[in-house]
């Protein structure tokens, strides 16, 4: 394992030059998000993502969600987005608010027991997109062992996930601190699956003036 400092212009070019060849060699990679820290891998490589599920100690009932470098992404993973959803995206993305969508039938990866959805986030970190600029999606999942808290800088990461990934891109802490929130948007009424970094609230007033509210899964 290779940890990569980003303080520096050419220290963030190295680092974003090595994770991205690691994935695209299979591997997997911690990086920095806006929310926490992340255990990444090639979403196309189905090796890897049992990877990355291993790593963590979780099995494939629980998929790793997508993370995508632009919204309109959103279209190629996913169909029948119903424009609440899209209202969203608009408000929140690049940001903290991570979308259970179907997935498009015709692509060709294995998360895990998806049950025919994809969970879809645009992270605001300038460093993860330019990584995933150069990779295409990612599975994504946060950067600690299944029961232990998430990883909000590179020395967290490390100590639980260390020996499972060839690079670790050390961006300083979190700017968040708090995971995403989670919303499902497969039915005509969303529900929020995980409240995160975003509110109720704060999703609800961009809706509420297009008629739409979401509420909280039971």
């Amino acid at each position: 394992m290779t940890r990569y400092p980003t303080t520096t212009d050419e220290e963030r070019e190295e680092a974003i030059d090595a994770a991205s060849l690691a994935l695209q060699r299979g591997g997997l990679v911690v990086i920095p998000t806006d929310t926490v820290y992340g255990i990444a891998a090639d979403a196309f490589d189905a090796e890897a993502v049992a990877g990355l599920l291993a790593a963590k100690g979780r099995g494939r009932q629980m998929p790793p969600p997508v993370l995508v470098s632009a919204a309109s992404t959103l279209d190629a993973l996913a169909v029948r987005v119903p424009g609440y959803a899209r209202a969203l995206v608009e408000a929140f993305w690049p940001g903290p608010l991570t979308l259970v969508c179907h997935q498009q039938p015709s692509l060709d990866w294995d998360l895990g027991e998806t049950r025919g959805t994809v969970a879809v986030r645009m992270p605001d970190h300038e460093i993860t997109r330019e990584i995933l600029e150069r990779t295409g999606p990612l599975a994504v999942s946060s950067a600690n062992k299944t029961g232990l808290p998430a990883a909000v800088d590179a020395d967290a990461a490390e100590k639980m996930l260390g020996e499972d990934v060839e690079v670790i891109v050390d961006a300083g802490p979190s700017p968040k601190g708090e995971a995403s929130t989670i919303v499902d948007v497969t039915t005509d009424a969303g529900r929020v699956l995980r409240l995160g970094a975003l509110s109720l609230e704060e999703l609800n007033a961009v809706l509420e003036p297009l008629g739409a509210v979401l509420t909280l899964e039971d």
